[in-house]
């Protein structure tokens, strides 16, 4: 693996060991985000591009240093990696930990950051924030009912920056969390603590 960012590079090397993943079916999911028309297609693509550009996001920020806590209490609905099945049709595998609770239960953020973007509308992720955590780092917090922070500014680790919900490609209320180095999506699980 090389890494460049903010100037310097480096190499590292790991062993890469299998993984096994399940299978989950999940039905109710709306229509148009698991087989989109013309129009809502075009919509994803470019709600799409909004998303990788925050994602790329290089600033030199250390928050990333510091240990992550959950972003909500709830049951786990759903992990990644798992092959997902939406309304019969077979999906691309989650890249991200589901945390299911009732609709306006508190989500923090899971490190400081700043807020790269804050969008309240999206087809496929509802409301949506990304939070920048520094050198690649970054959390992801989707399908939420309400945003309570703006694009720009800065957020302490456990500060409630909006609600559960189940907007966008949701079949019921949950926080979608995902943490990106760039645009590589990990394992949320890896770096959580054990207990939320």
């Amino acid at each position: 693996l090389q890494i460049k960012a903010a100037g310097c590079s480096a190499t590292l090397k790991f062993p890469v060991a299998q993984r096994s993943y399940r299978t989950e079916r999940i039905d109710g999911v709306p229509k148009n985000t698991v087989t989109p028309d013309a129009a809502t297609a075009k919509r994803i693509a470019i709600e799409g591009a909004m998303i990788q550009k925050a994602r790329a996001v290089d600033s030199d920020l250390l928050f990333w240093r510091q240990p992550f806590q959950w972003p909500a209490t709830g049951r786990i609905s759903g992990v990644y990696g798992s092959q997902r099945i939406l309304n019969g049709v077979p999906s691309s595998p989650h890249l991200g930990l589901d945390i299911a609770a009732a609709t306006g239960t508190s989500v923090v953020a899971a490190l400081p950051g700043k807020v790269s973007l804050a969008h309240g509308d999206m087809i496929m992720t509802g409301k949506t924030l990304i939070v920048d955590h520094g050198f690649g780092i970054n959390t992801i917090y989707i399908h939420m009912s309400e945003i309570a922070v703006q694009q720009g500014q800065i957020v302490n680790a456990g500060e409630r920056i909006g609600a559960i919900g189940s907007t966008g490609r949701s079949s019921g209320p949950h926080l979608h969390f995902q943490v990106q180095w760039y645009q590589e999506k990990l394992d949320p699980a890896l770096v959580l603590p054990l207990k939320n």
